[in-house]
């Protein structure tokens, strides 16, 4: 369904014109051109840049300091998790020889990162659900002024990838969590400019918010002024993995919202793809540059929910990206939240940055209702259960989709398999036979889909007893058993597959079971 190099908070003034956003990608394997846009371009930063290593690279951060340190350069971050690679200040004269480098897949140029917003001088005070609120718990008009749930996201983590969060402000009920900064100033994960608190507001406010029990996670990436660069976006990416992949108590079930774009990135689509192989939900804001969403990053990535912004007529806001790779639309223009005047004031904020966050808040009460659901059946939950063809003039290639709060339809897909291969390996008293199983969805059709993450395959070697694994990203897992040395053979069946929202139909296998020869 998806979708540049700059980041920009992607949210205007409730006055503003569209925020158009787009940079020129350096160094960079296959990337879109640049996008034009009438306002402060993102610009290359001289002598800095991204590296990403190939994935066979077994250590990335000794790698990275050791490339560093041999040609003269200054490290900034080093990845492990979002991708394989590092961000540093490097002479001009060593880039050839990166690239010639055996473990080096690609350079993109580092670029600056900016908000470009006219600021309210009044604050606004709600005494009633807001129009965005009180549009997503309907499918029909008119509004009522009422904002219904069912859950309010209590044990889902809400990662705000953004410009921080005033943990202080009361909308917030002491829910904001200690989080990361990449930013190098004094102000550690608070907000000095107040996007990422609008944001937050909206995703798990108590008075704003759709999710109001959620935690809330403020991974600072831009500055006070809303500046930053793609490789401070991709370290606090790189921190989200960690916190959802550590041992033994990983933020999960978690959602992140990312209110910022730019022009096609490559390192940064791996960035986000990877932190939804790692289970965390990304919901992404479309951008403002009333233009194709497929032209920027994080939109255009598959594996993102984006999300583009609607009007109270519903009707796509004038600025929204639209096209086929956005999934849905919220609520985004003049949306009233949390603002960093006071620990009590409130702000109205337009933009994708404020549609993005309605979804993200779905997502979050989704998750509280079934908390083992993957990222995949996240978004299925959102475009099966979106109010459908509500919307005008939403632009060419878009899905006329709304996000709706109160859906209750679970798809389950039907899931078979569609390989089973076999290994073998020599021991001193035996063997082991290992069966890689690969399970895919079936379409409607029944043609192989895309591959079942998370399923768990259950099977028995003859000889050598009852086995299990769950399937990676790929769709794949595999059984082994040891087997002793006087047995020439063994057969290994594959008993059941299930998995959140999955229904195993054997009738569709290739193949069911194989036997597996001594080496």
């Amino acid at each position: 369904m998806k979708k540049t190099l700059l980041t920009r908070l992607l949210a205007l003034s409730v006055y503003a014109t569209a925020l158009a956003i787009g940079a020129p990608a350096a160094l960079a394997q296959a990337v879109d051109p640049p996008a034009t846009h009438p306002y402060a371009q993102s610009q290359p930063i001289p002598g800095r840049y991204i590296v990403v290593f190939k994935d066979s690279v077994a250590n990335p951060a000794a790698e990275a300091a050791n490339l560093t340190r041999g040609l003269g350069g200054q490290l900034h971050h080093t990845y492990t998790s979002a991708l394989k690679g590092f961000a540093a200040s490097l002479p001009d004269a060593a880039l050839q020889g990166i690239r010639n480098n055996p473990n080096v897949d690609y350079i993109e140029q580092d670029q600056t990162v900016s908000l470009n917003e006219a600021k309210l001088s009044s604050t606004q005070v709600q005494s009633t659900a807001t129009w965005g609120l009180d549009r997503i718990d309907q499918t029909d008009r008119p509004l009522d002024t009422w904002y219904h749930y069912n859950y309010t996201g209590a044990g889902v983590n809400a990662f705000i990838i953004d410009t921080g969060i005033l943990a202080t402000h009361t909308d917030f009920q002491g829910r904001v969590q200690s989080g990361y900064t990449a930013i190098t100033d004094n102000n550690s994960t608070n907000d000095c400019n107040g996007h990422g608190t609008h944001v937050a507001g909206t995703v798990g406010g108590l008075t704003w918010g759709v999710a109001k029990g959620v935690a809330l996670i403020p991974v600072r990436v831009l500055d006070c002024s809303g500046s930053g660069t793609w490789s401070g976006v991709i370290a606090g990416i790189n921190w989200v993995i960690g916190q959802a992949t550590k041992s033994p108590n990983p933020l999960l079930p978690a959602v992140a919202n990312m209110s910022l774009g730019g022009g096609a990135s490559p390192a940064v689509d791996t960035a986000v793809a990877n932190a939804v192989n790692n289970g965390v939900t990304m919901v992404v804001a479309a951008g403002n540059s009333s233009a194709d969403a497929c032209r920027y990053s994080p939109a255009r990535e598959p594996s993102a929910i984006t999300v583009g912004a609607t009007t109270s007529s519903d009707k796509r806001a004038f600025y929204s990206n639209y096209g086929k790779c956005l999934d849905l639309f919220a609520p985004g223009s003049s949306i009233t939240s949390a603002s960093i005047s006071s620990n009590d004031a409130s702000t109205i904020k337009s933009g994708t940055s404020m549609a993005s966050p309605h979804v993200a808040g779905v997502a979050a009460l989704a998750l509280a209702e079934k908390p083992a659901t993957l990222p995949a059946g996240i978004a299925s939950f959102l475009t099966d259960n979106a109010t459908r063809n509500k919307l005008g003039s939403i632009g060419r290639g878009s899905p006329n989709l709304l996000v709706y709060s109160l859906g209750t339809t679970w798809a389950s897909t039907s899931v078979a398999i569609s390989s089973i291969t076999d290994s073998t390996l020599s021991g001193r008293n035996g063997w082991n036979a290992s069966a890689t199983v690969t399970v895919r969805k079936r379409n409607s059709d029944w043609s192989i889909g895309d591959p079942a993450a998370g399923a768990t395959v259950t099977g028995s070697f003859s000889p050598g007893g009852s086995v299990s694994c769950v399937t990676d990203p790929s769709g794949s897992c595999t059984l082994t058993s040891s087997i002793i040395r006087s047995t020439d053979s063994a057969k290994v069946t594959v008993t059941g597959i299930s998995g959140p929202l999955m229904t195993y139909d054997a009738s569709q296998n290739a193949v069911t079971e194989i036997v597996i020869a001594k080496p």
